[in-house]
């Protein structure tokens, strides 16, 4: 791995970061919207694992540390953000018969957490996803100077599933730019 920083959109990703234990940069990329031909970038992507994941590839089930970076590009309400999180969560669990009163309670406790909020240029939103499926934290920095920490735990396992699909997910994860990315960076690493 490389100990320089990776730059997307010109947003700095350290190449490594220390949750439980040190996490590699292991993909990147955005997200974004075309309208009217024009393309808009909403956030820069950083996902972080233990190197150790190529040895246990099996469809993002491997039971390794995850931590995701999102820095904003486009301002966008906390409100706007969640609602596609919780859209994207609800009718995935739904489509396998998993969406419950549990689910339900614990989705609608994340999107509280960011419906107050306002996502400024250079905020920055993390996802904790350790190696047990639950419980994942979530984190929010404003881009205002001074602003500390806001975080919140997610304790029901199929909600932290499908939110690290949002991401991970492959064909219907929010960035495809991050799965080809970490994709390319996995395939580079099994062939050492």
């Amino acid at each position: 791995m490389s100990s320089e920083m990776v730059t997307v959109d010109e947003i700095p990703f350290p190449p490594q970061i220390t949750v439980a234990k040190p996490l590699s940069l292991l993909g990147h990329g955005i997200t974004d919207i075309e309208i009217h031909f024009l393309q808009i970038k909403f956030t820069a992507i950083g996902v972080y694992m233990e190197p150790d994941v190529v040895k246990h590839l099996q469809q993002w089930k491997a039971p390794v540390e995850k931590f995701i970076r999102v820095v904003v590009i486009k301002e966008i309400k906390g409100s706007q953000y969640g609602v596609q999180l919780e859209s994207f969560v609800r009718d995935s669990l739904a489509a396998v018969d998993k969406y419950e009163e549990e689910e339900e309670e614990a989705l609608e406790k994340v999107v509280d957490f960011f419906q107050s909020k306002y996502f400024k240029k250079d905020s920055i939103i993390t996802y904790y996803f350790p190696a047990t499926s639950a419980p994942a934290e979530i984190g929010f920095v404003s881009a205002d100077e001074g602003k500390e920490e806001a975080k919140m735990k997610v304790e029901n396992a199929n909600v932290v599933e499908m939110i690290k699909k949002w991401y991970l997910g492959g064909t219907r994860g929010v960035s495809p730019s991050i799965i080809s990315s970490i994709a390319n960076t996995l395939s580079s690493n099994l062939s050492k």
